[in-house]
């Protein structure tokens, strides 16, 4: 969808709107280190206008241009250049696989690359990055990249925050996006998300589950057993929220230390919706009036960050949020305006401003690193 509170000036093709809507995070990503504006410009003015094949192929060259000046500057020494050259290598390419097929053999090849120069990239950082698997339920297993605050070396437990996205959310764009956040702020970061190392067509077996918050236990075992994770405040990021497994998963796992998601907030609105529908069609059957926010249960403190301009009413979001503080509950709502940017759903006109409060807040709640 493309966000009400953008002009024109950033909208590609007003008559595609998934290509619009990739575009705009393109752009925005620049102000994190995901891409150049000077370079998607220039993409913009080689794109032939309904012509797919030509996105997928400008922004492919672009990938492997990046990847090659990151592949030079590293053999030459020049390790944060080569860092910055692979993360936007990393994000072209998804960028050059978002409208193919998910049949289409070309949009595999194009997460592996991504996923190249994403570990390329982990292992030029310091203190260095790795790729863990983590074991989950049926066999299947959940794909990370944890990216600790301190070298082994240094003997420091940090605040951790797990960063997550909605199924079909892959983790490559936490690593521009959230990572320096939480470096600044001395947390160490754990990006996932639910495919594990399974192609796109996996989606369909994903949404069909109906137990996606469990892997949020699995994902803290696994934390339990780093010697670098100050275990006593692990919390958890839901990027981009568009339901609410992740309010669901809070509610389960107590060692949670503070959690920012929806709350519970798509989950009400569904149910509302549904309930309307059926009470429509039959007079017997009363909506709700009220139903507590799934937040306002949660033992930590829980942040929901909402975007004027997105899917649900800012002003219905309120009421629900203030009808459901409850007892001791912690849940904090932070609206983002048009007039101050950050307004579109999942803050899609501008990330960084959401993500520079988001962290903030977690800072707040988790403090500092200690010594071992």
């Amino acid at each position: 969808m493309i966000p009400a509170c953008l002009s024109d000036d950033w909208i590609l093709c007003p008559e595609r709107e998934d290509i619009s809507a990739e575009f705009t995070r393109l752009l925005t990503a620049a102000q994190d280190g995901g891409a150049t504006i000077a370079e998607c410009l220039m993409i913009a003015r080689q794109l032939k206008r309904g012509d797919d094949q030509s996105w997928h192929r400008e922004w492919k060259k672009l990938a492997q241009t990046n990847r090659h000046r990151a592949e030079a500057a590293f053999a030459e020494g020049h390790r944060a250049t080569a860092q910055r050259n692979w993360l936007r290598a990393m994000n072209y390419y998804s960028a050059a696989a978002m409208p193919l097929d998910q049949a289409d053999e070309r949009r595999w090849v194009g997460v592996l690359a991504m996923q190249d120069c994403a570990r390329r990239f982990l292992a030029a950082r310091d203190p260095a990055g790795e790729v863990v698997t983590i074991p989950w339920l049926d066999g299947h297993s959940l794909q990370g990249y944890f990216l600790p605050a301190h070298a082994p070396l240094e003997r420091v437990r940090a605040p951790t925050v797990i960063c997550i996205g909605e199924p079909g959310h892959r983790k490559e764009e936490f690593l521009f996006k959230l990572a320096p956040h939480a470096r600044e702020r001395g947390f160490s970061l754990l990006a996932l998300d639910l495919f594990g190392d399974q192609r796109d067509d996996y989606l369909d077996a994903l949404l069909r589950r109906r137990d996606l918050e469990s892997a949020i236990p699995c994902v803290m075992d696994y934390l339990e057993t780093c010697s670098e994770v100050d275990f006593e405040r692990v919390a958890i990021v839901a990027d981009g929220w568009g339901s609410s497994f992740v309010a669901r998963a809070v509610l389960q796992e107590p060692r949670l230390a503070a959690a920012v998601c929806d709350g519970g907030l798509w989950d009400l609105h569904e149910r509302a919706f549904f309930a309307s529908r059926f009470a429509m069609s039959d007079v017997s059957i009363v909506p709700v009036p009220h139903a507590p926010l799934m937040a306002s249960s949660a033992d930590c403190p829980v942040l929901i960050t909402l975007g004027e301009d997105g899917w649900i009413k800012a002003d219905r979001a309120r009421q629900i949020v203030q009808t459901s503080r409850l007892g001791s509950s912690d849940v904090m709502l932070k609206v983002f305006t048009a007039a101050e940017t950050g307004a579109a759903q999942a803050h899609a006109d501008n990330p960084s401003l959401a993500n520079e409060y988001i962290f903030d807040w977690l800072e707040s709640r988790l403090g500092a690193a200690r010594r071992i």
